[in-house]
């Protein structure tokens, strides 16, 4: 395999721009250039008051979930002001919805982080056995404002006291996509990734529809096959399912890409 095994491919990394930094770093070690164009804007919540008081009674639960890499970065940060002496309850464990959020949590100083070894997703941290028998146990769940319910739920009909304490906002960002379209008319772009649907759908509404006809016409790579189905509706040709971490996406984009020659 080539020492540079993406040179001369243009990767569009649509991640947030918060998120984005880990997979354009490794594009540009195999040679590749990434191309950033953030389809999810994470903002702070307005008014943040119900996340503050449920902060202030940690010490209630005996589990916390984080669901992304933003709501481990946005709640620890918060927990840490808010708490100076003593921001982590002793008895409080920790799990995490894939390998980017364990890893911000272990960024934060939390250990013994509960998570899925593969996947990243409700249904995969669910299947962890430390989640099978949650009776009575008094869970905090912290995620972006929405989102899925199918964990709660779960969670709550095996027993658990679900409460949701969101960290953050997730918008359709201000961007113009003119100079993309430009650059992508001139010098093209090899393959596209997104990070969820709501990032596919933001993309699609960004790019208006010639952007939308050349998306359609570009290998995609996403996350999870139920992204890889809401792409199809869209007309996406190609889509390549990827995985949710950096490296899954890397790893995924080098052997495409090599198999090409």
């Amino acid at each position: 395999m080539s020492a540079a095994p993406l040179a001369g491919r243009r990767i569009l990394v649509t991640r947030p721009r918060e998120q984005a930094e880990g997979l354009a770093r490794l594009i540009r070690e195999a040679g590749g250039e990434p191309v950033l164009f953030p389809a999810i804007e994470i903002r702070d919540l307005p008014q943040p008051g119900a996340l503050l008081a449920l902060v202030d009674r940690l010490e209630e639960f005996d589990l916390a979930i984080f669901v992304s890499p933003s709501a481990a970065h946005k709640a620890l940060d918060l927990i840490r002001a808010r708490r100076p002496r003593a921001p982590w309850p002793a008895g409080l464990k920790v799990a995490a919805m894939g390998s980017g959020s364990r890893r911000e949590l272990e960024r934060h100083g939390l250990r013994d982080v509960i998570a899925p070894e593969a996947e990243a997703d409700s249904e995969a941290l669910l299947a962890t056995p430390a989640l099978a028998a949650v009776q009575g146990r008094r869970v905090v769940i912290f995620r972006g404002a929405g989102g899925r319910e199918l964990l709660g739920e779960t969670l709550a009909a095996r027993g658990a006291r679900i409460e949701y304490a969101e960290c953050y906002a997730r918008a359709l960002p201000r961007a113009d996509a003119a100079p993309l379209l430009a650059a992508w008319a001139r010098d093209g772009i090899d393959a596209v990734t997104v990070s969820s649907g709501e990032g596919l759908a933001n993309l699609f509404e960004l790019l208006g529809e010639p952007g939308r006809q050349r998306l359609r016409a570009t290998p995609l790579f996403v996350p999870h096959e139920r992204i890889a189905e809401a792409a199809a509706r869209l007309g996406v040709r190609e889509t390549i399912v990827a995985g949710p971490g950096d490296a899954q996406v890397h790893a995924r984009l080098v052997a495409y890409f090599g198999a090409r020659g």
